[in-house]
């Protein structure tokens, strides 16, 4: 046991280094319709009945019950064994002394075989010099050895059979005798999912036949595509019953002919309705990627591939070394004796290891035919076989080294019969040959124990067609279960791309891939490859293609127009360096210049009855007040700081405020300086206690107490609005209390208000020193602007929102100092003589006079 252990392990090891090589020296097929030959290339059913003699003793090739129409896939199948034979029989290491020989019965069809085995096969019973049979080999026909297997089991005659695997013949308790050298096709559905997944196909249809083996391909297909997110198109289940296959035709051509899946994956056994169902199709020139089995990959008797398409066809066979010297025992074959003209030329495939394309073919659809049968038509350097001949080599060579076995073990005796033949216990030989394990001349370990097998390694084939009359086959890949999960595919890319455009021509999907920008919408009730592609959601972008859901940007990001990358958004503020914030700052620095300017000339004119007529002492304190608040207005320009929120609002309330009942004051000291001129008043003492005065500290402490409430619950901070404009983050100093702000803002067009009132009402009073018209003029001035403010405010964004707070700060002062004192400054500097106390008495007086 140590020994078979180690010898596993060396296998293994050995297997793995193999597989890990790269395709670097493809395997390509010539294959050959034959249109001659009405059977095309279908399998014939054989029996090879193996005896032993001593001595070494040759087979007689062809010799014996072969039908003269056998077709060339049959004497592939016969020359197979009888090569094993010769090997084994030349093999002194293996049986010395003793020679393997085979009695070959072959016929198209199975009742023919019945009737010339069921003459020799009679249960318990054997005539004199009657030929006893050691074993029989069979295949590749499941449904013959399924009828024959009672027969054979009643004559205890163990059978090995050579075909591909069926569940039907698994039964131990219906065919205890029989032993399938297929392994079972445990990682087939694995194996056609991984291809679908590196070729994109994510909509396949499939095509079994109605049995318990096609069913169990299904399930387990099922499972591996819902794994790897690929969907079933449609199924076609094609029934044994001709009758009821004749009902269900329309509707197999119906399914396939409506679906887009363009890759169709096809399992089941040839032998049924299934390969007339693709001559049907073939003649409706039905044109899908074929994804098939070895034994599907077959000429049909119209001369044509069963499989059929432009896009060719992809077959999973079992993996298999190359048999050193088959080509040479072929050549040694003579086929003299049999009317069909067997050449070996045309069996089903013959093969050749060749390189890669000739320097001037780079696509081997462009190739001239010169240079590509140039390079096809080299010498061959071996001939392959095909799975069933190479499982009945394997199945000789078991034979062989279980009776070998036997030998060396000596649990049986041997008797001379006639001093010619040898006889064995077929039974124990057969409990003896499930179990063994051996390494065969082509290098591979073949293990018998069923409970030990390996999952089957694959090697995949793509098959297209070349000419009217031939077909290129060639390997593009392998897959083996040994490796780790994720990499048990290994496709040759170079060898797909050279030979066939099929990564580019062949995209078996339901719905378009949806673009980045994108995303899958699926529908109820349909599979989930089938979907409809609809923009994502605002700033969510999608990037790859087919993304189940889109990808929100982060808050500082928004996405592009497309919606396929997040981009930083842009910070905005109200700056210095850009033309609005230059043109502001210019326009602060300027009316602020003007204002000093003008407090500048009313000091130096103080005396002046123009200056002294509207209470000086006022008329300092508004444009103080005026200085500041253009100053203020700077603190909205540049990045905004908790510092520069705080003091912009509470400077401007407090100056503003100021200012506003600075005007108010002079209102209500212009009415009063009036009202006290007239006989019998007695309010002359307000006016000469200075009470008007007392209005802008009471007026300035209540927006004191707002600032302070303000400031205290909610006071302004700095903000970064962005969602505000698309594509911008935008710095502003947010208000805080929104009420607040609207309480200080009302509060001072409540001043404003007053002082227009008050100033309107006495407009009508003597102008020659009144100031009431002039007032009147700047507070309605004032509140138009902060009016006009309110809704151009609201109906803005960013930092033109703050350029429109700062434009309302300019123009508002700017109105109250034009208006107020522009007049004055005229008859200061330009009328001051006009306007000279000796002249207002003149004018006053000869009115007088003329009365």
């Amino acid at each position: 046991m140590a020994k078979i252990f180690s010898l596993i392990v060396v296998f293994l090891v050995l297997k793995l280094s193999f597989l890990f090589c790269h395709l670097s020296d493809p395997k390509c097929f010539w294959r050959i319709k034959d249109t001659e030959n009405y059977l095309g290339d279908k399998d014939v059913d054989c029996f090879f009945s193996i005896y032993t003699k001593e001595g070494y003793m040759k087979n007689a090739y062809f010799s014996e019950n072969i039908d003269k129409q056998v077709t060339p896939k049959a004497i592939h199948l016969i020359s197979s064994a009888y090569f094993a034979f010769e090997e084994i029989n030349r093999n002194i290491q293996i049986l010395p002394n003793i020679s393997l020989l085979v009695k070959v019965e072959c016929n198209l069809i199975a009742e023919s075989v019945w009737s010339l085995n069921k003459k020799e096969i009679i249960p318990n019973y054997y005539c004199t010099n009657q030929r006893r049979y050691l074993i029989v080999l069979t295949g590749p026909i499941w449904i013959t050895s399924y009828k024959l297997g009672p027969i054979l089991y009643f004559s205890k005659t163990p059978e090995l059979y050579c075909g591909y695997f069926h569940l039907r013949l698994s039964d131990q308790e219906q065919f205890p005798h029989l032993y399938q050298m297929t392994p079972k096709d445990t990682s087939l559905p694995i194996a056609m999912v991984s291809l679908a997944v590196h070729f994109r196909w994510i909509w396949v249809g499939v095509i079994i036949t109605d049995d318990d083996h096609g069913i169990q391909f299904l399930s387990e297909l099922r499972v591996g595509m819902e794994r790897n997110t690929i969907c079933l198109a449609f199924v076609n289940i094609i029934t044994y019953d001709e009758m009821l296959y004749i009902k269900m035709a329309h509707k197999y051509y119906h399914q396939i002919i409506m679906s887009s899946a363009q890759v169709v994956i096809v399992y089941g056994d040839k032998e049924s309705l299934l390969q007339l169902n693709f001559m049907l199709w073939n003649f409706k020139n039905i044109q899908r990627l074929w994804v098939a089995v070895s034994q599907l990959d077959m000429i049909t008797m119209i001369g044509d591939f069963m499989l059929n398409s432009k896009h060719g066809t992809i077959i999973f066979s079992h993996q298999q070394s190359e048999v050193s010297g088959f080509k040479q025992f072929l050549q040694t074959v003579h086929t003299s004796n049999f009317s069909n003209d067997i050449s070996f030329a045309k069996l089903w495939w013959t093969y050749f290891k060749c390189s890669l394309p000739p320097p001037n073919c780079t696509k081997l659809k462009n190739c001239p035919n010169k240079t590509l049968f140039k390079w096809l038509f080299v010498p061959p350097l071996g001939m392959s076989m095909s799975e069933t001949c190479y499982n009945l080599y394997n199945s000789v060579y078991a034979v062989a080294h279980s009776l070998h076995e036997m030998l060396l073990q000596q649990v049986d005796t041997c008797s001379e019969n006639d001093g010619m033949a040898l006889e064995f216990n077929s039974w124990k030989m057969f409990s003896l040959l499930k179990t063994i394990q051996f390494v065969n001349p082509g290098g591979d370990l073949v293990n018998m124990n069923q409970d030990r097998k390996l999952n089957a390694d694959y090697d995949i084939f793509y098959i297209m067609n070349f000419r009217k009359k031939e077909g290129l086959k060639m390997k593009i890949g392998k897959f083996s279960s040994h490796f780790p999960n994720g990499q048990e595919l290994l496709v040759s890319d170079e060898i797909i791309e050279w030979a066939t455009d099929i990564k580019q021509t062949v995209a078996s999907i339901c719905s378009v891939p949806c673009r980045p920008g994108l995303r899958k919408f699926f529908q109820e009730e349909k599979a989930v490859c089938c979907f409809d592609c609809y923009p994502c959601p605002e700033n969510e972008i999608s990037n790859m293609t087919d993304m189940d859901q889109c990808v929100k940007c982060p808050e500082d990001e928004y996405a592009n127009s497309d919606q396929t990358n997040c981009i930083k958004k842009i910070v905005i503020f109200l700056d210095y360096e850009e033309p609005l914030g230059i043109a502001l700052a210019g326009l602060a620095v300027f009316f602020t210049s003007l204002t000093a300017m003008v407090l500048c000339v009313f000091l130096k004119y103080r005396d002046t009855p123009i200056v002294k007529s509207n209470n000086e002492t006022l008329s300092y304190v508004l444009l103080i007040s005026l200085i500041f608040c253009f100053i203020c207005s700077l603190l909205y320009i540049g990045y905004p700081s908790i510092v520069s929120c705080i003091l912009q609002q509470t400077i401007f309330a407090i100056v503003f405020t100021v200012a506003a009942s600075t005007v108010l004051a002079k209102t209500i000291t212009v009415v009063l300086a009036f009202k006290i001129t007239v006989p019998g008043k007695r309010l002359r003492w307000l006016l000469l206690s200075g009470a008007p005065n007392y209005i802008i500290p009471i007026c300035t402490l209540i927006q004191m107490i707002l600032c302070g409430f303000w400031l205290g619950t909610s006071p302004p901070f700095v903000d970064a609005d962005l969602h505000m404009v698309h594509g911008h983050i935008i710095i502003l100093c947010n208000k805080g209390s929104v009420i607040a702000f609207y309480c200080v803002l009302g509060y001072m067009g409540c001043l404003a208000l007053a002082s227009f009132i008050v100033a309107f009402l006495a407009r009508n009073l003597p102008d020659t020193f009144n100031e009431a018209k002039l007032l009147t003029f700047s507070m309605l001035v004032f509140c138009s602007v902060w009016i006009t403010f309110l809704p151009v405010y609201h109906s803005t964004k960013g930092k033109t929102m703050v350029a429109v707070e700062v434009f309302c700060i300019l123009s508002s002062s700017a109105g109250i100092l034009i208006c107020i004192f522009l007049p004055k400054c005229y008859i200061i500097l330009l009328r001051a003589q006009t306007h000279s106390l000796h002249e207002f008495r003149k004018i006053h007086v000869k009115p007088s006079n003329t009365n």
